[in-house]
């Protein structure tokens, strides 16, 4: 396959996931959490037994995939190295790529594992839970407040805002 092709379905592979995850993100932080605030005891556990666990799960998959295809995409142009150590021609898309990795390791390390023990998939005390819960929102927002510098480093490498960062 041609070269051209194969950069071409890892940036739709790469763009496909990422709306996926940064949809998934904004739609844990901005519509799931306030339902769940004010649905009853049953609805939460409804929630909890079927809808949560399926979105986790489209959301840390689609978490890696972005990543992935991303660092793909850097590496067939050769500039994965250049791009991963800020280097002046690369530093933009870097710098979206650092952000990327960053709020990948809060879904894989934070919010996933603190989630299994909101949600019941892994025994905890009502305190562990609570603790759980805190950790896996923080790591939530923080990846909320990570997407908007990363989402436009990720745009600006591509049309032409190097002129105005230098």
């Amino acid at each position: 396959m041609e070269k051209v092709a194969v950069e071409l379905i890892s940036r739709w592979g790469h763009f496909l996931s990422g709306i996926m995850w940064i949809g998934l993100l904004y739609y844990f932080n901005f519509v799931q959490g306030a339902y769940l605030k004010a649905v009853s005891p049953e609805g939460k556990a409804e929630a909890f037994k079927h809808l949560v666990p399926r979105a986790l799960l489209f959301f840390r998959w689609a978490a890696l995939l972005t990543v992935l295809f991303g660092l793909d995409i850097l590496g067939q142009r050769g500039i994965l190295v250049q791009a991963l150590t800020l280097h002046k021609g690369a530093a933009i898309i870097g710098m979206g790529a650092w952000l990327g990795l960053i709020m990948l390791f809060n879904v894989w390390g934070l919010i996933w594992p603190n989630q299994k023990r909101v949600i019941g998939l892994v025994q905890a005390t009502p305190e562990e839970k609570a603790k759980a819960g805190r950790i896996a929102f923080l790591a939530s927002r923080v990846n909320v407040m990570l997407s908007i510098p990363m989402l436009f480093f990720m745009g600006a490498s591509g049309h032409g805002a190097a002129l105005f960062l230098h």
